[in-house]
């Protein structure tokens, strides 16, 4: 049955931030499915909250980071591969932001899951590339490097 015959869909909206310092990106390395990853700073868009206040958000519980977002990098659909029990993959909509680090607050806990944060140089982070949580990583990376950077305005949240 599809989405048009009633099935019902929703992807995962989420915000993901390349935060760079001299030529480093800002990244977590976290557990998830039983492995540890790299990923940017990101994770979901909750309920009454704007993409940018979700990306401050994410980029502060997962990091320890304050950070000021300079651009908008773009809007990617991913759909994850199907799961072990064969079962469709999840679609994930991932708003991806550039930021500059403001300040660092290494008392903060960080967020479930998260193993550390790290600042990686970007070929440091494509020679990781097997353990990148999923193509988004680097794809949002390599089109930031590219100058692919867009105004915050063209993000707007309706009351």
């Amino acid at each position: 049955m599809s989405y048009r015959e009633g099935r019902f869909w929703q992807p995962d909206v989420t915000v993901a931030t390349v935060v760079v310092r001299d030529g480093r990106l800002l990244m977590v390395e976290e557990t998830a499915g039983g492995q540890r990853v790299l990923n940017q700073p990101a994770g979901h868009l909750e309920p009454d909250e704007s993409l940018i206040d979700a990306a401050l958000r994410e980029t502060r519980e997962e990091t320890g980071w304050d950070v000021r977002l300079t651009c908008f990098i773009g809007a990617y659909q991913w759909r994850a591969p199907d799961d072990a029990d064969g079962n469709g993959g999840r679609h994930y909509l991932r708003f991806a932001f550039g930021a500059e680090p403001i300040r660092h607050d290494p008392a903060r806990p960080l967020d479930t899951g998260i193993v550390q944060a790290l600042w990686l140089t970007p070929a440091e982070l494509q020679g990781r590339s097997g353990r990148h949580r999923s193509p988004l990583v680097w794809q949002v990376v390599a089109d930031y490097l590219a100058g692919q950077r867009h105004p915050l305005d063209l993000m707007q949240q309706l009351a």
